[in-house]
């Protein structure tokens, strides 16, 4: 199949859905009628978009975690545990790494080394070896909205088992799941596998039920600027929504400086309702979701907590939909559910007392957000300029030429010529801005934001600074300063 942005017909649909339950056994097991009808008995409260829609109506963040073990029962007490003694609104399912390569026949290894040993020998839960009956299984011991969140370049058939087992929410794209996460993988594949994921999340929506779709925000979670995963959310939610898919959100990583990371929740959502009504998606219902700090840790909990603390605080000021909740774990590997509660309850704290309270919009915020929605408008014209009006072919060619590029990613199918680093008060700028294709003034912009820190640092900007502020958080600050 030729890539290119047009919904694809039920026809070229149906043939791929063919080849795609013959990938493991399990797939024989889906029925999309009977699938629907599932999930139309799912109660309101429990559907991932309603509940979305409820929360940004009534200007409320949401609490979510990533959670997953590889045994039913045990990922069943995770995720109650979690919900009662976490607090959580929203509750995920986080696939294990053999299942996101496609790599079935290993995930049922760890499936049955978890058995003989009783504890779980995967980073996740492999739904596709549980299959329809054990996805079912969890969906009705969990009294809260689910989502399925894994990093799978070719995610079609655990798309497929999930959202027929009840699952409202599925994670993922065809940019955000490749370039950040894999070497070599074709993304002109990945755009079309996902096409096919958003195809059939779209023919649930003709049937009235509307699976929640979420590309992942933060791209390699490293120092990426706003911009630059704001135009690759908006990209993916486009794509999302030409296949039919209706409640869409798009997300963000958290950079740190405050001001920056309330200016880049709202132009995104600024610019994605401008995007969507300009190219005739006005039915979908957009809403938002913060990541809480995807960079290096702190060992010490404490510091960690504050790490926390300060995301909670930066996602409830930018009133996000929906916040992503790290742990106090994050740098000594798999957290605990007790870390992973911890994490949860300091976070909707935070929540709680901020409910209410709004950042005025003073100069430096605005001055923020027009940076970032006029470096975000440059990306996008030039991908719609590349695609000749179609903006999957329009990815493909700006990644060939460094019109997109993603920081410190492993993908070969990005140029990564782009770098970051932080201005003086922390905001992520750019170092070099590669083959982005921004106006001079914006360059120079950066330039002069990069020479500010340079005088006050009593050192030229070199790629030292780079390397400074990948490590700083972990050392205590936001900022790599020279000791």
């Amino acid at each position: 199949m030729n890539l290119k942005n047009k919904k694809w017909t039920s026809d070229d649909f149906l043939k791929v859905r063919g080849e795609v339950l013959t990938q493991w056994p399990t797939g024989a097991e889906i029925d999309l009628n009977e699938a629907a009808k599932y999930q139309e008995n799912i109660p309101a409260y429990r559907h991932f978009a309603k509940r979305l829609e409820q929360a940004k109506q009534q200007g409320q963040t949401l609490t979510q975690p990533r959670a997953g073990v590889a045994l039913i029962n045990e990922h069943i007490k995770l995720l109650n545990f979690l919900l009662k003694e976490g607090e959580a609104d929203l509750l995920p399912t986080t696939i294990d790494s053999y299942t996101r390569q496609n790599q079935y026949q290993e995930a049922q290894k760890g499936i049955e080394e978890s058995l003989q040993t009783g504890r779980s020998l995967l980073n996740g839960f492999p739904a596709i070896n549980h299959g329809l009956h054990g996805v079912r299984q969890v969906v009705e011991s969990i009294d809260a909205p689910l989502q399925v969140r894994h990093g799978t370049p070719d995610a079609r058939l655990l798309a497929e088992i999930t959202i027929a087992g009840g699952f409202t929410a599925f994670e993922g794209g065809g940019i955000s799941y490749n370039i950040p996460y894999a070497k070599n993988v074709s993304l002109e594949k990945t755009i079309i596998d996902w096409q096919y994921c958003d195809r059939l999340v779209g023919w649930y929506a003709e049937n009235g039920i509307a699976v929640n779709r979420e590309p992942y925000g933060p791209l390699t979670g490293t120092l990426v600027p706003p911009s630059v995963s704001n135009a690759i959310a908006i990209l993916e939610g486009l794509l999302a929504a030409e296949q039919g898919v209706k409640s869409i959100t798009l997300g963000y990583g958290q950079c740190g400086n405050l001001m920056q990371d309330v200016a880049a929740i709202r132009s995104l959502e600024l610019l994605a309702d401008e995007y969507f009504r300009k190219h005739g998606y006005q039915d979908c219902f957009l809403t938002s979701v913060f990541h809480q700090w995807m960079g290096g840790f702190p060992q010490d909990e404490a510091k960690a907590f504050a790490v926390i603390s300060w995301g909670a605080a930066a996602a409830a000021l930018a009133k996000a939909t929906k916040v992503i909740v790290k742990t106090p774990h994050e740098a000594l590997g798999i957290p605990t559910k007790e870390a992973n509660a911890a994490g949860l309850r300091a976070t909707k704290q935070l929540l709680n007392m901020l409910a209410g309270q709004v950042m005025p919009l003073n100069y430096q915020l605005q001055e923020e957000i027009d940076i970032i929605s006029a470096e975000t408008h440059c990306i996008l014209a030039k991908v719609f300029e590349l695609g000749q009006g179609d903006f999957a072919v329009g990815t493909i060619r700006a990644f060939q030429t460094g019109v997109l590029d993603v920081p410190f990613a492993p993908s070969e199918r990005t140029l990564n010529k782009m770098l970051p680093a932080r201005d003086d008060q922390g905001a992520v700028r750019f170092y070099d801005t590669g083959n982005l294709p921004f106006t001079d003034d914006i360059k120079a912009y950066h330039c002069d934001k990069m020479k500010e820190r340079g005088r006050v640092e009593g050192r030229m900007p070199t790629f030292q600074m780079v390397i400074d502020d990948i490590y700083a958080v972990a050392k205590g600050r936001l900022v790599g300063r020279p000791s």
